[in-house]
Order: C-alpha cells, then sequence, then structure tokens
C-alpha cells in the first residue's frame, strides 16, 4: 500500500451505510493516528438500492447489494468494504473474505406502528408492511389475520408509508434505528426473540476485503470483535447447511455465555403454515460445528421439497 494514497473505504449510500462506513473509518483513525487523513469514504450504487419495488427474492437475493461494492474490491478500487453482515450472502466471491466485524448491536426486530405497542395490540386484519419473508413468516405465525404487503426503502421511506396511511405498522432492525438515532422518533418497540428470530448476522457489521491484502488485514484487525465474530460463525454455518436466500425464511441467532454459544435457529415457510426450530448450547470453540449441526436437524425435519415450495 502506497504510503501517501488514500486508503478507500467501500460502502452503499444509504443513510445506515454511510453511518455504518464512517464508524468503521472513525475506529480506524482511532486505532491508527497516522493514517487519519488517508481514510475516505467511497460510494458505491448497487443494484439492490436502484431497484426498489420488487422483493429481493425476484430480482436475485441478498447479492444484489453487495455485488458491485465487491467488483470493485476485487478489481483494486477500493481496499475495504463495509456491510450490514444479514445482507452478504452465505459465500463470498474467490478472491475476498470477510475479516472483521464490528461489536454487535441490538439484534431484535422492532415494530413500528401508529398506536399499537406490540404484536396483539395491532388490530384484526391490520396492513404490515415488509420486504422479508423471514419477517412474514413469522409474523403470520403468531397472527393469520394479517395482511402483510410488500414495502422496500430506507427508514425515511417506511416511516413516510406509515404517516400516510399505506400501512398500519412495518418491521425494521433495531440495530439500524440506534446507529441512526431513531429509535425514539420512529416509536420502535423491540420484539421478543420468541416472537421474531433476527435475520442470520443481524446486528452486525463486516468488513470485507481481497484475501491477499495483509496489509488492510492488519489495520482491521484492532477493530474485531471476537464474541460476535463467533456467534456469527454459528449463525452462518447454519446458514450454509440451509443454502439460505431471500427466497426462504430461515433466522438464527447465538450470542456467548461464559465459554459457551447458545444458538437457536427457525425455518418456516413463507404463510407461516409450518415451521421448525431447533437450539443448540456448547462450547464457543465449537460455534461453527453447533450451527451446522443444527441447520442439518431442519433440513431433515424439514424433508424434501419445503424449500422448494419457498421459491
Amino acid at each position: 500500500m502506497n504510503q501517501n494514497a488514500k486508503i478507500l473505504i467501500g460502502t452503499r449510500g444509504s443513510p445506515l451505510a454511510l453511518v455504518q462506513a464512517e464508524t468503521v473509518k472513525r475506529d480506524l483513525a482511532a486505532a491508527h493516528p497516522e493514517i487519519a487523513e488517508r481514510l475516505a469514504i467511497e460510494v458505491i450504487t448497487t443494484t439492490g438500492d436502484r431497484v426498489r419495488d420488487r422483493a429481493l427474492s425476484e430480482i436475485g437475493g441478498k447479492g444484489l447489494f453487495t455485488k458491485e461494492i465487491e467488483a470493485a474490491l476485487l478489481d483494486g478500487t477500493i481496499h475495504m468494504a463495509v456491510h450490514s453482515m444479514k445482507d452478504m450472502p452465505t459465500w463470498q466471491p474467490d478472491g475476498l473474505a470477510i475479516v472483521c466485524q464490528l461489536p454487535r448491536e441490538d439484534p431484535r426486530d422492532a415494530l413500528i406502528a401508529k398506536s399499537a405497542r406490540s404484536l396483539d395490540e395491532l388490530p384484526q386484519g391490520a396492513t404490515v408492511g415488509s420486504a422479508s419473508l423471514r419477517r412474514k413468516s413469522q409474523l403470520l405465525m403468531g397472527r393469520p389475520d394479517l395482511d402483510v404487503v410488500l414495502i422496500r426503502g430506507n427508514v425515511e421511506t417506511r416511516l413516510a408509508k406509515l404517516e400516510t396511511g399505506e400501512v398500519d405498522a412495518t418491521l425494521l432492525a433495531l440495530a439500524g434505528l440506534k446507529r441512526l438515532g431513531m429509535v425514539e422518533r420512529a416509536k420502535a418497540v423491540a420484539l421478543d426473540l420468541d416472537q421474531m428470530l433476527p435475520a442470520v448476522g443481524q446486528g452486525s457489521v463486516c468488513i470485507e476485503c481481497r484475501t491477499g491484502d495483509d496489509a488492510t488485514r492488519a489495520l482491521l484487525a484492532p477493530l474485531s470483535h471476537a464474541e460476535t465474530e463467533v456467534a456469527v460463525a454459528a449463525e452462518r454455518a447454519f446458514l450454509a447447511v440451509l443454502d439460505g436466500s431471500c427466497r426462504t425464511p430461515i433466522a438464527g441467532y447465538g450470542f456467548i455465555e461464559g465459554d459457551e454459544i447458545v444458538f437457536e435457529g427457525l425455518i418456516a415457510r413463507p404463510d407461516g403454515s409450518e415451521h421448525h426450530r431447533a437450539r443448540r448450547r456448547g462450547a464457543a470453540t465449537d460455534a461453527a460445528a453447533l450451527g451446522q449441526d443444527a441447520g442439518e436437524e431442519l433440513r431433515a425435519l424439514a424433508g424434501p421439497g419445503f424449500f422448494d415450495d419457498n421459491a
């Protein structure tokens, strides 16, 4: 790495993505004051940002938020990329690796509604806006009367649809609302994990770089949060077994207790008519193996055709 060249941090241009990239820039500057003036953010527009009128499952899945950024990494345009871990495909392209995760924010989902302060308080037949099959399936598991409709866009867009009465409620990741300082403004209510299990990696910010870029990897080392990385390793191993995508309602969450990891995973049909859960507890050093084992259990319980029907 040229000692005077800019160190470019790639990111999407959404308000939340920019906050996350600025956090990485700040933390890098604190860890390495000598490079502070060389750090710069490079905004890259992704297909997922451009296409907002269709569900991700219809236009290619999670990779739509990462493909263009990863191309910039591979061709050397940027040195590192900052992502929300929940947006990351199960596998990285050859030549790229997730090398760092920041301390995880609250992984829960939040309910945002005009008056209801819980799912039970939503009126019969209420319209809930969401682009997530994971959220839709879990909503319908407990409240089959709800009308879950497609709604995409950033926090401001979704709040506007709520204000105009287009929807009665929506769900957003609590982590994003906290990072944007909007929990109070949105009157967000955190949902219990037994009501709404999070997406794999939800609340985690990860940083990706080229596999052979040892200089960038060394810069990022002080930012790595071991507990987050262990927990998310279990979650992503679970996802990998199930070949998860935006076309399949899959949820998974792990957390550290002492020297152990506790993990819970869920698979469901989009209409909430059938679901399966698995729970594991074991040594944190076995996190990935535990997540994989839970995934294998649920794949067996689901049986042939369960995921095909979700396509």
